[in-house]
C-alpha cells in the first residue's frame, strides 16, 4: 500500500499499518510548507477545547487522542514534555478562561506570580495564570525525524516523489495536507481550505517549563529558542512571511515576555489544511481503495495517533470506533458512516 505525505498524519499512519503486517511505501516530494515541521507540537486537548470555538464540541476525542500518545511515542522512542500548559494573562481574561473550563467541567490549578516566575522565566509581572497538566507537548522537527526513523525499522519504504493516482497499490492513504491535487482521486479533497500559519521564533529566550496560553497567543519552550504563535490566514498556501499579520503576535510576546519588546526573531510559516467543521477526514474516500488521513486543522499533531488507529481499521477491515461519524470523509457530502 502507498501512503502519500510524510507529516505526523502520514508518517503515524504509515508505522501503524506496518505494526499491523501491511506493506508499505510512504511517497513525499519533500515540498516546502509542511505544516507538521514548523508547528509548535502542542497536545493540548483542554485548552484547544476551551480556547478555540472550533474544537469547544470535541474535548472527548481530542481526549481520545491524547491518551493514545505515550504508546507512541515509546514506540517511535520520541519525547514527551508532560509538564503542562498555563494560560496567563490579566485576571479579567482568566476569569473567561475558568469559566469554559468549568463548562468542560474541568478546573485548572491557580498559580501564585511568584511560581508562574519560576516556571516561566522573564514572563510579565502580575499577570494571574491557571495551570492544566492534561496538556503536553513535543518537539516536532525530532518527533518527525523520530517517527521516520521507527517507521524504517518497521519496514516501511521511502520515496521521494509526488503520487499521482493509487496505481497498483491495494490501498492508497492520503495525507497529503492542503495539497489538493489529488482531488481527482478523493473528491472529498476539494472541500479542504488551505490556512497558513506564521510562528515566530526567539533564539535568546527559552521560556523556562511550560508552554503558554494568552489572549491570541502562545509562547512555547523549544529546543530552538522560544517560539510564539501564531496566525491563522485562510485561504492562503505560501510560505513567505509577511509582517502584516504578524503583528498582533510580535505585540502578544512582548507583553507576554517585556523583553521580546524589539527582539530579533526568525519567521517559519507553514500551510495546513482545514475542513469546513475543523475536523479531520479520517476513513474511506467514496473511491474504492482510498482512504483519508488530512485536514486536521490545528491539532494535526494532536490527533495524528488516532488518525492512525482509523485508517489501520479500515484496512483491517475492523471496526472504526467511536468517532467514525466525526471523522467520516463523506459527511460533507451527507453521506455519513454508518
Amino acid at each position: 500500500m502507498v501512503v502519500a505525505g510524510a507529516g505526523a498524519l502520514g508518517l503515524s499512519a504509515a508505522l501503524a499499518l506496518a505494526e499491523a503486517g501491511c506493506a508499505v511505501r510512504v511517497c513525499d516530494p519533500g515540498s516546502p510548507g509542511q505544516a507538521s515541521a514548523v508547528a509548535a507540537g502542542m497536545l493540548a486537548p483542554v485548552f484547544e477545547a476551551a480556547l478555540d470555538a472550533e474544537s469547544a464540541g470535541h474535548l472527548d476525542l481530542l481526549l481520545a487522542a491524547r491518551n493514545l500518545w505515550p504508546g507512541l511515542a515509546a514506540r517511535a522512542g520520541m519525547v514527551l514534555d508532560r509538564s503542562g500548559t498555563a494560560a496567563a494573562g490579566s485576571e479579567a481574561w482568566l476569569a473567561g478562561v475558568r469559566n469554559r473550563l468549568a463548562r468542560l467541567g474541568l478546573r485548572g490549578a491557580e498559580l501564585p506570580g511568584a511560581l508562574l516566575q519560576d516556571l516561566a522565566p522573564g514572563v510579565a509581572p502580575g499577570l494571574s495564570a491557571l495551570l492544566v497538566r492534561e496538556d503536553w507537548r513535543l518537539e516536532p522537527r525530532p518527533a518527525l525525524a523520530a517517527l521516520r526513523c521507527a517507521a524504517e525499522a518497521a519496514g516501511v519504504a521511502f520515496e521521494a516523489r509526488a503520487v499521482r493516482d493509487r496505481g497498483e497499490a491495494d490501498w492508497l492513504v492520503i495525507a497529503t495536507g492542503a495539497d489538493r491535487r489529488l482531488a481527482d482521486v478523493a473528491p472529498e479533497l476539494s472541500e479542504l481550505e488551505p490556512i497558513k500559519g506564521q510562528i515566530l521564533r526567539y533564539a535568546d529566550l527559552r521560556g523556562g517549563g511550560v508552554c503558554l496560553r494568552a489572549d491570541g497567543a502562545y509562547a512555547v519552550p523549544t529546543c530552538d529558542g522560544l517560539a510564539v504563535g501564531a496566525t491563522m490566514e485562510p485561504g492562503l498556501d505560501d510560505t513567505e512571511p509577511d509582517p502584516a499579520p504578524l503583528r498582533p503576535v510580535v505585540a502578544a510576546a512582548g507583553q507576554l515576555f517585556p523583553a521580546l519588546q524589539g527582539a530579533a526573531f526568525e519567521v517559519s510559516a507553514g500551510v495546513r489544511a482545514a475542513t469546513p467543521d475543523s475536523l479531520p477526514m479520517a476513513g474511506f474516500s467514496a473511491t474504492p481503495g482510498v482512504i483519508l488521513a488530512t485536514g486536521a486543522r490545528r491539532n494535526g499533531w494532536l490527533l495524528a495517533p488516532l488518525v492512525a488507529q482509523v485508517v489501520t481499521a479500515c484496512v483491517r477491515g475492523r471496526d472504526i470506533g467511536p468517532y467514525a461519524r466525526r471523522l467520516d470523509p463523506l459527511r460533507f457530502a451527507g453521506k455519513g458512516a454508518t
